[in-house]
C-alpha cells in the first residue's frame, strides 16, 4: 500500500500525518474498531477489514460486537450511533443533521470524539483505496 501511495509524495506524506495525528484521538479505540470494520466491510479491503477485527479483539471487544459492527451497528446504542455517523461520513456526509450530532451529544459524546470519526473515516478511505489499488485482497464490499 504505502509503495503505491509514494507515487504521490503528497499523499504519503498527507496519510503518514493522518495516521500519526488519529493516534492522538479522543474516541476509544474500542469504539473506533467498530466504526473501522463497518467501513472496511463496505469499501471491501479484506486485510483492512481482518486488521481491524483483530485490532477489535484485542482491545477486548466481542465477537458478536464485531458481527454488529460488520452490520453497521451495535448493542449499545451510543456505540450504534457513533457508527451510524462513521457510515454516513463514508458514504454521504450531507445525510448527517444538526439532530444527528445532537443525539450523539445526548449519548455523551463530545465534539472531539465526534470529529474524531471523520478522522477514523478518512485514514479508513486512504488506507483501503490504496491497497485495493495495490491489489490487496478484497471481499464482495
Amino acid at each position: 500500500m504505502v509503495s503505491t501511495m509514494a507515487h504521490s509524495p503528497a499523499v504519503l506524506g498527507g496519510y503518514l500525518q493522518l495516521s500519526r495525528a488519529m493516534k492522538r484521538a479522543k474516541l476509544s479505540r474500542r469504539i473506533g474498531e467498530r466504526i473501522s470494520i463497518a467501513v472496511q466491510a463496505r469499501q471491501g479491503c479484506a486485510a483492512c477489514l481482518e486488521a481491524h477485527i483483530a485490532a477489535a479483539h484485542a482491545h477486548g471487544v466481542e465477537t458478536a460486537e464485531i458481527d454488529r459492527a460488520r452490520e453497521g451497528t451495535s448493542a449499545d446504542p451510543a456505540i450504534a450511533a457513533m457508527i451510524d455517523l462513521g457510515l454516513r461520513v463514508y458514504r454521504e456526509p450531507t445525510s448527517i443533521t444538526d439532530e444527528h450530532v445532537a443525539d450523539l451529544r445526548g449519548h455523551g459524546y463530545s465534539d472531539r470524539e465526534i470529529a474524531d470519526v471523520v478522522g477514523i473515516v478518512a485514514l479508513n478511505l486512504l488506507t483501503g483505496a490504496f491497497n485495493v489499488l495495490a491489489g490487496v485482497k478484497t471481499t464482495d464490499g
